[in-house]
C-alpha cells in the first residue's frame, strides 16, 4: 500500500454499529416506553465504569428500576432481539448468571474485549449521560432544564427552548514523510516514553484540514502539507469527536515547541514503531523506550495503519 492509499485498517472500537439507534422512537415518548417491561437496562457508574462478561457489556432488566423509564433515563435504540435499551447512571450489579464472570471496565481502558453492538450502546451511554450532567440549566439563560427525545435533548419547560447534546471536534494526525518516518510527540504531562498523534480541537471558523496544520505548527512547530482524512471516532470524555488525518512535513525541519503543551517529539522509523506496537501499550509493563495509546483509541488504530503499509 501506497502513502497515498493509506487507509485505517479496522474501525475504532467506539465507532462501531451493531444496534438500531431507532431514532424515530426518540420523538415518541409512547412508543419508546412502550418496550420498558421487557427492555434491557445499560447502567453506567459514577466513573464511567460498566460491567462486561464473555465480550459483551452487561444488560440487565430495565423493569428492576419501576415500571417506566426514570426522567434520567436515555435511549440507546433497540438490539437485535428486537429489545429496547435504556441506559442509566447508577451502581453497576452482578448479572443473574453467576457463571458470566463479570469485571468492571473503564471506558478509558478498553481492550478490544467488546462486540459492535457494546461498544455502540457504551460510547452513546456514556456520552449522553456525561452531556446531562453538565446541561442541567440552559446555557442562554440559566433557567433549570428537562430531558426530552428520551433522554436526547433537553428543554424549557417555561420557553419551550429546546437544547442538543454539545460536542466538542479535534482533530488528530499522524504526520509523517512519505516515506519510512513518522513524527510521535510527549505532552508535559504525560510519563517518559508515552507518546502519542498530535491533536486539538477545532476553532471557530475553522477547517479540519487548517486545524491540522495550525496545530501542528503550534504544538511542534513543523509546517505540513497533504493533509488528508481517515475517519473519526466518538470520545466522550466529556463530548468530543476525534477526526483523524494524516500529513506529510519535512524531516530537515527542526521541532519548537511553542506552547508549553509538548515536551518533546521525535521522527520514527516505521520498524521502531511496528516494534513498539508488538510491545504492548500505555497501560503494558513493557521496557519498551517507546509506549504507544491503548487499542480503545483512534490514535492507536491510526499507528497500526500506518505501520502496516509495505
Amino acid at each position: 500500500m501506497a502513502i497515498a492509499d493509506f487507509q485505517l485498517r479496522s474501525v475504532p472500537l467506539l465507532s462501531r454499529v451493531g444496534a438500531d439507534r431507532a431514532d424515530q422512537l426518540r420523538t415518541d415518548v409512547e412508543a419508546a416506553a412502550a418496550g420498558w417491561a421487557d427492555a434491557a437496562l445499560l447502567r453506567v457508574d459514577s466513573r464511567n465504569q460498566v460491567l462486561a462478561a464473555n465480550g459483551r457489556v452487561v444488560l440487565g432488566a430495565a423493569a428492576e428500576v419501576g415500571d417506566k423509564p426514570p426522567s434520567e433515563a436515555v435511549f440507546l435504540g433497540r438490539i437485535e432481539d428486537g429489545r429496547h435499551v435504556w441506559g442509566i447512571r447508577g451502581a453497576l450489579q452482578a448479572p443473574d448468571d453467576p457463571t458470566a464472570h463479570a469485571e468492571v471496565v473503564n471506558l478509558r481502558s478498553l481492550g478490544p474485549i467488546f462486540d459492535d453492538t457494546s461498544s455502540q450502546l457504551v460510547s452513546a451511554a456514556v456520552a449522553l449521560l456525561n452531556w446531562h450532567e453538565k446541561a442541567r440549566f440552559s446555557s442562554v439563560d440559566g433557567s433549570p432544564t428537562r430531558p426530552a427525545r428520551a433522554g436526547w435533548s433537553r428543554i424549557n419547560p417555561v420557553t419551550g427552548h429546546e437544547e442538543f447534546p454539545r460536542i466538542d471536534p479535534a482533530v488528530i494526525c499522524l504526520v509523517h514523510d512519505g516515506g519510512e518516518r513518522a513524527v510521535l510527540a510527549r505532552q508535559a504531562v504525560w510519563p517518559e516514553r508515552m507518546f502519542s498523534l498530535l491533536a486539538g480541537f477545532v476553532e471557530a471558523g475553522e477547517s479540519f484540514e487548517v486545524c491540522v496544520a495550525r496545530e501542528i505548527r503550534e504544538e511542534i512547530g513543523l509546517t505540513v502539507r497533504d493533509v488528508r482524512y481517515l475517519g473519526s471516532q466518538p470520545w466522550p470524555f466529556p463530548r468530543s469527536l476525534m477526526v483523524g488525518f494524516h500529513a506529510v512535513a519535512d524531516p530537515a525541519e527542526k521541532f519548537s515547541f511553542n506552547d508549553g503543551e509538548i515536551a518533546e517529539a521525535a521522527w520514527f522509523t516505521r520498524d521502531e514503531v511496528r516494534t513498539a506496537l508488538a510491545a504492548g501499550d500505555w497501560s503494558s509493563s513493557s521496557e519498551s523506550n517507546l509506549l504507544l495509546p491503548g487499542s480503545i483509541s483512534i490514535a492507536r488504530v491510526i499507528i497500526e495503519s500506518w505501520a502496516a503499509i509495505d
